[in-house]
């Protein structure tokens, strides 16, 4: 890779106040996984007449998260905002087709003043990230750069990565930790991606690059910004778990996942940790190394839920004294719109909404989801791998007999909303199911080589989420997790007969997995590799030439029996 413009270690905005006579009180407000969603979406939240039920309400986008702010501003001026990682990439297309940049816009004007970076700040390759941090439009992709605006100044709040450097010069790439003054008391922040980035990020994109133990780098640190007078330390950790409390239960301790050995292995000096990766909200406690219980939350993803930290910090023992954790709803319906952030949303909606408002086809259903069965599998993984095989059967297109796509690449229902009376779809709906832009790849791979693929499934660095691969129409396997490592697969047929193992396929996966993304290191054997159609374009096709015949429901293809 080239030679990097290495960023310095650390910033630090030092205080011209005297220190505060008595403690003050700090908040903290977050946003984790937004991936440049500028408009609310449909999520669920308890029923507060029933908690055992949920209802649907519209959550996130920027306009209400602007009111938010300008509200907790107005009640305590000591706010600061901050992103836990995934701030862009995976967008959708009024953000994506502009190269995130409406997304870097809104975050400037909303005040944010630091973010950890995400695996998804890695997409498009680390000089791109360098870019949108410093502006510029020397960019790897100029049919999208600077098209929101004829210049782009970049990210007027720091990105942090404690744990990523450059393989070569062992330098970081991005400084790993900020110090703020907030009404005269320092708080400093340090940030860490999860160190499984280059398995679940597109191996170009991080190529040079060396990705450290979360919990090792942020501690290397400590002892820094506690010299430099830090009176309050907030770990910032992309990385996280599940909980089967609600978001708005305190302090639960129902919290798996990764991040559970990350958290416990944190320095005690830290007062709580906010977290992102995994798009779960939860607001859970975890016992630090000297067995106190510690704040860890997150906030679900695309701003339906704003992480806040009430703080009472006093400066004269550098000790935070209390702390309190909350997960906002940023509900859409019951919030008022941000002029501000209207005119942003106006602005890059009119530039991509031509393309967005294509029409493709009105579906026999209102919506067909990515949630998936006991076993995996999903009605729109079922309908995804489907176009991606169809796209690439004929010979001259590669003469693809199966076609896996990974579940991590499906980012919305289709549509995101209901209801949807009138069951059309655009090509914005599409595209906000698939905005990487994958390229469709056709590769050999042996029997065996797919089997191996399958086992690949159950030994996935993924917390709090599935890795099972959607599998495409005439493709059919069972599983039993409670089998030994390597021999969980079996029952894999082809049109009704069995894998021949020792047989050749041809086999259509997106380049990431292609390249083993999401750890399926069994497919970077792939032979004989044809590059084809965009992802997005293969199934807006389909959809386009079958939705009638689009039921809605699991096709069943993949069996769990235990």
């Amino acid at each position: 890779m080239k030679k990097l413009t290495l960023i310095g270690a650390a910033l630090a905005l030092s205080a011209c106040t005297m220190t505060p006579s008595q403690p003050v009180d700090v908040t903290i407000i977050g946003v984790n996984d937004f991936h440049g969603n500028l408009a609310p979406t449909s999520f669920r939240v308890p029923d507060p007449a029933d908690r055992t039920k949920t209802q649907t309400v519209q959550a996130g986008g920027i306009e209400s998260i602007g009111t938010i702010l300008k509200n907790a501003r107005a009640q305590n001026p000591n706010t600061v905002f901050i992103g836990l990682g995934d701030v862009i990439g995976a967008s959708p297309l009024a953000s994506n087709l502009l190269r995130d940049e409406p997304t870097i816009d809104a975050m400037n004007q909303l005040g944010m003043q630091l973010s950890v970076v995400g695996n998804h700040e890695f997409d498009n390759g680390v000089q791109e990230l360098l870019r949108i941090q410093k502006g510029g439009c020397n960019s790897n992709d100029v049919t999208r750069a600077c098209k929101y605006n004829n210049t782009y100044s970049g990210a007027k709040f720091q990105y942090l990565a404690a744990n990523v450097v450059d393989e070569k010069t062992g330098q970081a790439v991005l400084p790993a930790y900020k110090i703020l003054n907030v009404g005269g008391v320092k708080i400093a922040f340090i940030g860490a991606v999860l160190k499984d980035t280059p398995t679940v990020v597109t191996p170009s994109g991080v190529a040079g690059l060396k990705f450290t133990d979360e919990a090792q780098a942020i501690n290397k640190y400590v002892p820094i910004v506690k010299n430099m007078g830090a009176d309050a330390i907030i770990a910032l950790v992309h990385q996280g778990g599940a909980s089967t409390d609600a978001f708005d239960v305190v302090s639960c301790k129902t919290l798996s996942g990764d991040i559970v050995d990350v958290a416990k292995r944190i320095d005690p000096s830290v007062a709580a940790i906010m977290t992102g990766h995994t798009h779960k909200g939860y607001n859970c406690v975890l016992p630090d190394p000297n067995g106190k219980d510690r704040v860890v939350i997150q906030g679900d993803s695309y701003g339906h839920l704003l992480q806040r930290l009430d703080l009472r910090v006093d400066p004269r023992s550098n000790t935070v004294l209390d702390i309190k954790a909350s997960n906002v709803v940023v509900d859409a319906a019951k919030t008022a719109k941000d002029p501000a952030m209207t005119a942003i949303l106006t602005k890059a909606k009119s530039v991509t909404d031509p393309i967005a408002n294509t029409p493709i086809a009105t579906l026999g259903v209102e919506q067909i989801t990515r949630a998936a069965n006991a076993a995996g599998e999903s009605a729109l993984g079922d309908v995804i791998a489907d176009s991606q095989l169809a796209a690439t059967q004929d010979p001259a297109k590669g003469g693809a007999v199966i076609a896996f796509m990974n579940p991590g690449g499906i980012r919305a229902d289709f549509p995101v909303n209901v209801p949807n009376p009138s069951k059309n779809v655009t090509f914005g709906d599409a595209f906000t199911v698939q905005p990487f832009g994958n390229i469709l790849t056709v590769i050999t791979l042996t029997g065996q080589q797919i089997k191996d693929t399958l086992e690949q499934q159950f030994d996935n660095p993924a917390a709090g989420q599935t890795r099972m691969l959607q599998v495409s129409k005439g493709f059919a396997y069972s599983y039993d997790t409670t089998k030994e490592k390597g021999s969980r697969v079996s029952n894999i047929t082809l049109n009704g007969a069995p894998l021949d193992l020792s047989a050749s396929y041809r086999v259509t996966v997106n380049n990431f997995l292609a390249d083993g993304g999401d750890n399926f290191t069994a497919l970077k054997g792939g032979t004989n590799r044809l590059g084809g159609d965009v992802d997005v374009d293969a199934f807006a096709a389909y959809v386009k030439a079958n939705a009638v015949n689009l039921s809605g429901q699991v096709q069943n293809r993949i069996t769990k029996l235990q």
